[in-house]
């Protein structure tokens, strides 16, 4: 489960677009940071994808991306040219195909690297759509099998385009939008695939043109609502829209960190079986299978992009650090997987995310002024260095890496200790002693030492 919303220039406080997104998978379904250059490549030839290949371009572009571990594709994305993409599971009544095809985010990275604008990706994600449809497990563990639907961005426009099998939709964004797990778009598109309409009437979803509505007609009622997206897409909707006009950087932040209007001081992620915010927090239960495991923040200014990115779980104990593509990613740790890692960054912030949930309450607030402070300093400096070389880009972005790093280990210290005052609920410590298990993780003694 997911969640990505962007605000467009006539609703942000700069101008510039703004565009962000949560990716929520299984909570050892490590997030891996990737940058891949510009490339040339030989006529004819193929690119594998997670499942299957199809058929190479002569040309990719340089791409940024956030991905689990074992996907070729992306959760989200960026490239050389602005383009940001982020994709959502969608339930659909259309049969979902379980034989290896393109999954959502292979979609994503083939048009990052394939288009230079928001149009031409969407063009792009068309045509691979119609060629090659749609299928395969996109489950790390597990079996699950879904279709997607899209938020297209660069420094100018945006696009929602939703799938349900080989039929689709597109709507032009006019200001601000976001979009979650659920069909969003409905009676009014701006384009779509030959037959949405004609198939929806033959199936006896609606009787005419007139009365179609996309969402309605192609939802499967008990996944889209199980998976509780229409009230995550509902709460960031209505802050977007209470703030527009002032949207800016550390707004699109605390969006991504947001766990809903009753999350007061005492606010315990693991109570209840039903629970689905923003913020994602898994828990008991099998609609609580999913955690926020990664991150983004793209702000997208005409003359230059830079994209913010955790790279670690759980958006409230993260740190949002900036990148520029050109200047590529800091020297970082080996790719993570499955199984507990100390050796890379993304196992190692998970010693403080878990034992920030033995007692949230209390232990969150350990981190929260502290990283707002670092965030608040990387976007004061971020001003003096727009123009600065590659080099110095480079150097800076390494630092914030590492000042993130530096102050995770710290907090960790500090919260390792703590009494706790507010204990978990007896399930959701259950469910997070069977995650630890299942990626062979240490108890929380090993951890400290460990740190």
């Amino acid at each position: 489960m997911c969640d990505t919303f962007v605000a467009l220039n006539n609703a942000t406080k700069d101008g510039s677009v703004i565009f962000g997104k949560n990716s929520d998978r299984h909570p050892n379904e490590a997030h891996e940071l990737v940058f891949i250059p510009h490339a040339t490549h030989p006529e004819g030839g193929d690119v594998k994808c997670t499942y299957i290949s199809v058929p190479q371009v002569r040309e990719t572009h340089a791409v940024l991306l956030s991905k689990p571990f074992w996907i070729w594709g992306a959760e989200m994305g960026a490239n050389e040219h602005g383009v940001v993409i982020g994709n959502e599971a969608v339930f659909t009544k259309v049969p979902y195909d379980k034989q290896p095809g393109l999954i959502g985010m292979d979609f994503i990275r083939l048009a990052l690297e394939r288009a230079a604008t928001a149009d031409e990706a969407l063009d792009v994600m068309i045509e691979l759509l119609e060629t090659h449809d749609q299928g395969g497990n996109c489950m790390f563990s597990g079996q699950m099998y879904y279709h997607n639907g899209f938020l297209i961005a660069d420094p100018q426009s945006a696009w929602i385009f939703e799938t349900a099998g080989k039929h689709w939709a597109a709507e032009k964004v006019r200001d601000v939008l976001t979009i979650s797990n659920l069909i969003s778009i409905g009676s009014s598109f701006d384009r779509a695939s030959a037959d949405l309409v004609s198939h929806a009437v033959s199936k006896g979803w609606c009787q005419s043109e007139a009365d179609f509505n996309f969402s309605e007609c192609y939802s499967d009622f008990v996944y889209t609502n199980f998976a509780a997206g229409k009230h995550r897409s509902c709460r960031i909707g209505e802050l977007l829209a209470a703030h527009t006009g002032e949207i800016d950087l550390p707004f699109a932040m605390g969006l991504l960190r947001d766990h809903g209007p009753a999350a007061d001081e005492d606010w315990l992620p693991g109570k209840g079986v039903l629970g689905a915010e923003v913020c994602m927090h898994a828990s008991f239960g099998p609609v609580r299978g999913s955690q926020t495991t990664g991150a983004m923040v793209s702000h997208l200014a005409s003359d230059r992009q830079t994209h913010w990115l955790t790279g670690t779980s759980a958006t409230c104990t993260s740190v949002f650090k900036p990148v520029w593509i050109d200047a590529g990613l800091p020297d970082h740790t080996p790719a993570p997987t499955g199984l507990y890692d100390h050796a890379t960054a993304w196992w190692r912030h998970e010693n403080l995310h878990r034992e920030v949930l033995r007692d949230y309450a209390t232990r969150i607030k350990v981190i929260e002024e502290e990283r707002n402070a670092i965030e608040a300093g990387f976007l004061t400096q971020i001003d003096e260095l727009m123009d600065a070389s590659q080099e110095a880009r480079a150097a800076f972005t390494q630092s914030c890496f590492d000042n993130a790093e530096k102050s995770e280990a710290a907090w960790l210290a500090k919260v390792i200790d703590l009494p706790i005052s507010h204990p978990r609920p007896i399930l959701d410590r259950f469910a997070w002693q069977g995650f630890d298990r299942q990626a062979k993780r240490s108890s929380s003694h090993q951890a400290k030492l460990a740190a």
